[in-house]
């Protein structure tokens, strides 16, 4: 693809098709604050996590109770969440985006065809002897924001905080390395499929305009800012090729942004993405009148 002097793949070079799920991981873990100091940010540099750093945050820590309180109490909970089908794989939309955009940071890191990389990723042969537990599925939460700095009183807390960072982050390697026919169903490889392809069709357009609406930091340091201006050009070309309704596609371009990027990512993303709708809707009405005309 060309004009794109911020991100940009081509359709020639080589992939491999090994892919680990240590990369949303280490964006997910909350900011586990120890009391009786300033702060105690655990060292999990081995597991692949990156926690946030000490800094003054306007929300106050939670505490352990508060921050349980907002997860699923039983499986039954979570399946609703996850939203999986009878035959045990996920059918909810929400996993087509998030599995879009693995396919699509990894193209942009390596240079290679969305399109392509994701046949080549679903189409690839199983290792043998390859064992997928699908009650995985069931434990994985795509709702897990990074939320507020957690509160905790005392070490045993605190570890026990960790621990279940470690177990999530587990489950999210597990799932998202898993061949993805076992992991999403039919329609959801279909519309994953039709979302990158709208990315590939509408990528020198959505260029133009991803360069006029971020923030000159993001085009100064694009390097630092590839998942979420894949996140801008996946709902983008959803918005505009696809057809979904651009509330639930903003929606949901904010709540990926909220659980993979850092800082004020999701703000930026809905603001951007409401620039580009008022410019698709004036585009559309546009055209609309010109041929009725």
């Amino acid at each position: 693809m060309e004009g794109n002097s911020v991100l940009s793949f081509s359709s020639k070079t080589h992939i491999p098709l090994h892919f680990c799920g240590s990369f949303f991981s280490h964006k997910c873990s909350q900011l586990i604050v120890f009391r009786p100091k300033l702060a105690r940010v655990a060292d999990s540099e081995a597991k692949g996590h990156a926690f946030l750093s000490s800094v003054a945050l306007p929300s106050p820590p939670r505490t352990v109770a508060e921050a349980l309180e907002h997860a699923p109490a039983s499986l039954s909970a979570l399946k609703e969440v996850v939203k999986v089908d009878k035959s045990g794989r996920f059918c909810n939309p929400r996993a087509a985006r998030e599995f879009a955009l693995l396919i699509l940071y990894a193209s942009c890191l390596e240079g290679s065809d969305p399109v392509m990389l994701f046949d080549r990723r679903v189409n690839a042969k199983r290792y043998p002897g390859f064992v997928f537990d699908k009650e995985t599925l069931l434990e994985y939460n795509h709702m897990s924001f990074c939320g507020e700095p957690i509160q905790v009183e005392t070490e045993e807390e605190e570890e026990e905080l960790l621990l279940k960072n470690e177990k999530e982050s587990a489950i999210e390697e597990e799932v998202l390395s898993a061949p993805p026919k076992l992991v999403y169903n039919s329609f959801i490889l279909r519309f994953t499929r039709q979302i990158l392809e709208a990315v590939v069709d509408r990528w020198n357009q959505h260029v133009l305009i991803i360069d006029r609406v971020t923030p000159r930091n993001w085009k100064d340091e694009p390097a630092s800012k590839i998942l979420e201006l894949c996140i801008l050009h996946l709902a983008m070309a959803e918005i505009s090729a696809v057809g979904t309704r651009h509330q639930i596609v903003i929606n949901e371009a904010v709540d990926l942004a909220k659980r993979f990027c850092d800082g004020g990512a999701p703000r930026i993303i809905n603001g951007c993405l409401r620039t580009f709708i008022k410019e698709h809707t004036s585009t559309e009405e546009f055209r609309s009148g010109e041929s009725k005309s």
